[in-house]
């Protein structure tokens, strides 16, 4: 960590509006202006709306993140969490990934820790449940949904196969509808190579508390979705909640009872509970309270932005919605980290700054290869696109949205060579516990038990 006279503007967090935030300040500063630390338990950030192709294996895992030291060279990066914030000396507490913590002083703050999965006091989710946040969480469960494909190949066991072939998906929104149809599509490729193993001895169950999935594409196509999952032979409850996974034993409210050894969480996401502790202001889900300038309430040198802010929709308080906000998707992640990054440069100059105001242009879903849904809104038009339109779609915007040129070309790549090489159905599993096979190895072994009992029968004679 650097010591400077110049001002500090610490950003805390490293995802899209930490990232890219930080990249805007970096653009518009004059040379020698200020300090831009970056402060991220991860040295990268990670674009979430690739896990689901990640976890399938459409798209390698390192494409789908971007170093923050590569991308931010005249930032000071620093791996590891803000505590606390003390307001009244501008000081931040920071909690590296090995030593003591130490206290950073700041000028400007912005916050930008994002959302973690929201989940419930459901007896067994903690053990049971795989999330969908991180990169290392979609490696992971494409590892293991090929490992339990090599498991009921290789049992006799009728019980342990048909717990290994159900996969449950709790929640239909954006990242469970995607992820299960990827996940269906990686597992209906993998079976053509198991002998023991057919599509129709497995089962996906797809469950939600709502009447409805996928809402952010309206009502229309998220039954056409339904209707299309349900064709792949998935099983969709909806209206219907998990009440305990305890060892792998699904009971769901609606009186079904399942044994999985499958159970991927994707019910939703809440706002960084880390934000409790810096004082800020915060509204009734726990989000950080921001004017329409982004900054925090009753703060001048404090922004946010993202999923763990409430921001004014400007363009819905107009049209008679006093309670409108801003939705927590990328859309608006990546705009609002671009007026955030230019106020906090205006800010800093005592120049006025520009209110956050952005009209939706729809959204884009990806259901498994070839298969998609789109809504896009030009002005008071809506059109309405499904199937192989929609995924193509959905493809072009992400992959344009991807952050560098790097990463764009690399994820454009790995679609290119998909088109003409098979998908690959290896399964890394043993990445979990990388050391365990060099440690049977390399532990001393027991002495022979003819050895051990010589001194005693000695003794004996």
């Amino acid at each position: 960590m650097s010591t400077t006279e110049r001002p500090r503007i610490l950003v805390v967090g490293g995802g899209y509006v930490g990232l890219y935030a930080a990249r805007r300040i970096l653009k518009k500063m004059r040379y020698g202006e200020a300090t831009v630390t970056v402060v991220d338990p991860r040295s990268y950030m990670t674009y979430q709306p690739f896990l689901p192709e990640a976890a399938a294996g459409s798209i390698s895992p390192r494409h789908v993140v971007v170093p923050l030291r590569r991308v931010l060279p005249k930032a000071e990066v620093l791996t590891g969490r803000v505590t606390t914030i003390d307001q009244d000396r501008k000081v931040a507490t920071v909690a590296p990934l090995v030593g003591e913590a130490y206290e950073l002083p700041f000028d400007y703050l912005v916050v930008a820790l994002g959302a973690v999965s929201r989940t419930f006091p459901i007896p067994g989710l903690a053990e049971q449940g795989i999330g969908m946040k991180g990169i290392e969480e979609a490696i992971g469960l494409r590892n293991h949904v090929l490992e339990q494909l090599d498991k009921a190949d290789s049992t006799t066991d009728e019980e342990v196969r048909r717990k290994a072939l159900t996969f449950v998906f709790v929640g239909g929104g954006f990242a469970g509808a995607e992820t299960i149809g990827e996940v269906e599509d990686l597992a209906r490729d993998a079976a053509k190579y198991y002998t023991n193993v057919k599509r129709e001895d497995m089962r996906f169950v797809l469950v939600d508390v709502a009447d409805k999935i996928l809402p952010e594409v309206g009502p229309k196509l998220g039954a056409w979705g339904k209707e299309h999952l349900e064709g792949r032979g998935i099983e969709i409850y909806l209206q219907t909640s998990m009440e305990s996974c305890v060892d792998g034993h699904v009971k769901l409210n609606n009186g079904l009872e399942v044994d999985s050894e499958t159970i991927v969480w994707t019910a939703g996401v809440k706002p960084n509970p880390a934000l409790a502790r810096f004082g800020l202001p915060l509204g009734p889900r726990g989000h950080v309270d921001t004017n329409e300038k982004l900054q925090v309430q009753g703060t001048d040198y404090i922004w946010a932005a993202g999923d763990n802010a409430q921001v004014p929709d400007v363009i819905g308080r107009k049209a008679g919605n006093p309670n409108a906000w801003c939705p927590p998707n990328a859309q608006h992640a990546l705009r609002q980290a671009k007026v955030l990054g230019d106020n906090v440069i205006s800010g800093m100059r005592g120049f006025p700054q520009g209110e956050y105001s952005h009209a939706n242009k729809g959204a884009v879903a990806g259901l498994g290869v070839h298969k998609g849904v789109a809504m896009i809104v030009m002005g008071k038009m809506k059109f309405k696109i499904k199937g192989r339109l929609a995924w193509y779609m959905h493809r072009g915007y992400h992959g344009l949205a991807m952050p560098t040129w790097n990463r764009k070309i690399r994820i454009f790549a790995d679609w290119t060579l998909a088109m003409f090489l098979k998908r690959e159905v290896v399964s890394l599993g043993a990445m979990e516990t990388p050391r365990e096979e060099f440690y049977e190895a390399a532990k001393p072994s027991p002495p022979p038990a003819a050895a051990s009992a010589a001194p005693e029968t000695a003794k004996a004679s």
